[in-house]
């Protein structure tokens, strides 16, 4: 009988959907363990990177069923925003219908794949009964003051023709479609998340195991700087500005002051300013910039002097002062105080327009000067009168702050770079945000008996410069809830990653038409134990994600403080030097190698060529070792089959003893997420089976019972088709439904061993010897055996059960 992995895996993954295998009972209290893949977009099929992701998770959901746990594995859909629009913009196929076809499509893949996913738990985005309980968030968040529409400067793509967050702008171009983004002001929807930026910071410390780059990601994005505050008094006028610096230990190097383009006092200024025309037009031409040309390290900085001065607070000397776009206007306060001597970007710019440089700052050798580059370190202070030789660490900064506070023009503070979430959308795909603009009342939310919001489903879905929601007036116009004259709707959509900050508690809660979710339910589940996702969302979905948990939890509506306790980034996997991607158009579709190779080969390769954790370039040849693999160890169940079957065999022990270690080294390494190596010891156990086989004419039934259960079990979270067909060759039991193999601590180690016997590292001899054997018997075996003659050696290097090394 051949290995025909079509009709095997056909036949179990109909029996897992009839006995309801990943079916989870939220309602119980104990053992329960969440383990959630984050959900895709259903922008087309799967790709090598989806299979790495939901492998990983089957591979943990099966592993800890048999161990007991009541495992909740749920899978839904990113089914609103870019990139499931952009898809449909590019087929020409509306994106109801094209994603509706993805998903079906892709939900059957995932099946093919062998992964369990309580499929009666599944929810898509763009689901009515899914988005009426996103909007329902939405108003609790504005009634909340935790939404609001202002406003600001943003990010506009020019091929998408929408608004992007910033941490969706990547080196000044779209992270979907990579075009330019420009800068505009527009009015706008926003999350109050830098309200938690200090709780989003101090969180960090208190979950559970998450890898430190994504925890450096976010402490980074959120970005908290301590420093000093104080305002800069316009020469002549009554006009001032604060500025916020982290170094007032170098105010005495502060030889000019920048706004950015920006600032609320520009249009004073222009009144005032000999040079307003100039301005005028400049601020223009900023305005054509994206924020990352603006930060740019390696574009010539640019400005324009305003012809007027303000005054250093330390020392009361005469500074110019500029715009320039290098200084933004959502950080700090969207002016500095500009020290060149110890600022890169102050340097650059004072270079380019001739503008005095002080050294203020020096090294305690006084060695090192400032005419090539700023000195940006830390040292002492020179030039700075009576601060002079103070450190500029901790002694200055205090001393100089102290001077501000008494003189009463600074203080102390405490800025963050996180900025509030932006979530307008000028984009057809995505929740319609539930606000009416009243003439009499107001911004007015959509009442909660009116909900859904109900997103039209218009023809004319291509993007313009307003959202094309604003040419439905079937759409637009309604009536107000609060007085009920005739108004408008908002028609931006909101940004996709709303959809997905909360989407981990709706699978607990999937049917419930009164609430999102049971709030009893979700403090019982939550935080969850494993999340499994790309590296790529540490910053977007990540961060909002435990914002909104926060915001809930403040609300009333959750207990809990972060939404996942334990975070597992898989590496990503590349083809063509690139990561794969639906959006690059570099995907390696699995559908042939499931008709080829069968899913349990492609999901042993997948594990098996390389750490989870690291990035890896797919290489079509892999999988014909795995496949290999699953042939050699259907060969050897089969010949156990047809092997005679007795009381007792000598050689039981040593297989038994193989399959032990076995199973102490694979459990390790599931336990921490050691996948690669864990295959590669099913692959050592396989070997060994085979020797004893062939070694031997019969079987105890004792022993063959114990290779069965413990060879299936430990493979059956990895290439679960195979084990399931494997156990049932020889016996009537599920191996689902089997507990995870336990070892024997006391029949771990091998009786012997091969003395390997080295002179100047070089190997010599070999020699089986008992385990445990000391450096003077081996010493003495070389001697007998191989002649040694000890004395003519200076050295004996021995390392325990393994090697002896005579070194002349």
């Amino acid at each position: 009988m051949n290995y025909e992995h079509k009709s095997i895996e056909s036949k179990w993954q109909k029996i897992w959907q009839e006995t309801s295998l990943a079916d989870c009972d939220v309602s119980q209290t104990r053992d329960n363990f969440y383990n959630l893949c984050m959900y895709p977009y259903p922008s087309g099929d799967l790709h090598m990177g989806h299979i790495r992701n939901y492998t990983i998770g089957d591979v943990i959901t099966r592993y800890k069923q048999k161990n007991g746990f009541n495992v909740l594995s749920p899978m839904g859909w990113d089914s609103f925003g870019l990139p499931a629009e952009n898809a449909a913009i590019k087929t020409g196929i509306h994106p109801k219908k094209f994603t509706e076809e993805r998903i079906s499509n892709m939900r059957d893949q995932i099946q093919r794949l062998g992964s369990l996913y309580d499929w009666e738990k599944e929810v898509a985005a763009h689901d009515k009964d899914y988005y009426k309980w996103t909007q329902f968030l939405f108003i609790k968040l504005f009634e909340n003051g935790l939404a609001y529409k202002d406003d600001a400067p943003v990010n506009w793509c020019t091929s998408c023709k929408t608004v992007l967050a910033n941490e969706q702008v990547i080196e000044g171009g779209c992270e979907r479609c990579e075009a330019t983004v420009e800068q505009k002001n527009l009015n706008q929807w926003f999350f109050k998340i830098s309200e938690y930026s200090e709780e989003l910071l101090k969180g960090l410390d208190e979950i559970g195991d998450w890898p430190s780059n994504v925890k450096s990601m976010q402490e980074n994005w959120i970005g908290k700087s301590k420093g000093a505050e104080f305002n800069l008094n316009i020469l002549d006028t009554d006009l001032n500005f604060p500025v916020f610096t982290t170094r007032p230990d170098t105010l005495f190097g502060m030889t000019f002051a920048v706004l950015a383009p920006e600032h609320n006092i520009i249009n004073e200024i222009i009144k005032i300013s000999p040079s307003s025309e100039e301005i005028k037009k400049y601020i223009k031409k900023s305005k054509a910039k994206s924020e990352f040309e603006r930060m740019s390290i390696t574009k010539q900085k640019t400005g324009i002097d305003t012809g007027l001065y303000v005054l250093n607070p330390i020392n009361g000397k005469k500074v110019s002062l500029f715009i320039a776009d290098y200084v933004l206007v959502n950080y700090g306060t969207g002016a500095i105080m500009a020290v060149p001597g110890h600022d890169e970007r102050d340097y650059e710019f004072a270079k380019v327009y001739n503008l005095p440089i002080f050294q203020v700052i020096i090294d305690e050798s006084h060695s090192i000067n400032i005419d090539q580059e700023p000195f940006t370190e830390r040292g002492v202070l020179i030039n700075s009168e009576e601060y002079n030789n103070l450190n500029s660490h901790d002694e200055a900064s205090v001393e100089i702050l102290k001077h501000l506070k008494e003189k009463g023009i600074g203080e102390e503070k405490t800025i963050f770079r996180l900025r509030d979430w932006l979530i307008s959308r000028q984009r057809y795909w995505g929740c319609p945000i539930p606000v009416i603009n009243c003439s009499a009342c107001g911004l007015v939310p959509e009442s909660f008996d009116n909900l859904p919001v109900l997103l039209p489903e218009i023809d004319d879905y291509k993007n313009s410069e307003d959202s094309p929601l604003a040419n439905s007036k079937e759409f637009v116009n309604t009536s107000c809830p609060k007085c009920g004259i005739q108004c408008i709707r908002e028609t931006d959509t909101m940004d996709t990653f709303v959809d997905s900050s909360w989407y981990f508690l709706r699978f607990l809660d999937s049917k419930n038409n009164d609430m999102p979710f049971n709030k009893e339910i979700i403090n019982s589940w939550l935080p969850i134990n494993q999340y499994i996702g790309g590296v790529e969302h540490a910053i977007l979905h990540l961060l909002y994600s435990r914002f909104f948990i926060k915001a809930l939890r403040d609300i009333g509506m959750v207990d809990v403080n972060e939404p996942f306790h334990n975070l597992f980034s898989q590496g990503m996997i590349n083809f063509g030097g690139s990561k794969m991607s639906k959006s690059k158009g570099n995907v390696v579709d699995p559908e042939s190698y499931f008709a080829t190779h069968g899913a349990d080969a492609l999901r042993l390769y997948i594990l098996f060529m390389a750490p989870p954790s690291d990035g890896v370039e797919w290489n079509d040849g892999g999988i014909e070792g795995t496949k290999r693999f699953l042939n050699k160890i259907w060969d050897n169940f089969e010949k156990m089959s047809s092997i005679e079957i007795v009381k007792h065999n000598e050689l039981d022990a040593e297989i038994i003893r193989k399959i032990n270690q076995a199973i102490f080294s694979v459990t390790n390494h599931l336990d921490k997420f050691e996948f690669n190596t864990a295959v590669s010891d099913l692959m050592k156990i396989n070997i060994e089976l085979t020797k004893y086989l062939s070694s031997t004419p019969a079987i105890s039934i004792r022993t063959k019972d114990y290779i069965v259960f413990n060879i299936c079990s430990l493979l059956y979270p990895f290439a679960p088709h195979i084990a399931s067909e494997l156990n049932n060759m020889h016996t009537s039991q599920n191996i689902a439904e089997l507990s995870w193999p336990i070892f024997d601590e006391t029949n771990l180690t091998d009786p012997t061993y091969e003395l390997v016997v080295q002179i100047n590292g070089k190997k010599r001899h070999t020699k089986i010897v008992n385990t445990g054997t000391s450096k003077e018997e081996a010493e003495k075996i070389c001697e007998i055996e191989f002649k040694l003659d000890l004395k003519n050696y200076k050295k004996i290097i021995f390392v325990e059960d393994k090697i002896i090394n005579f070194i002349g």
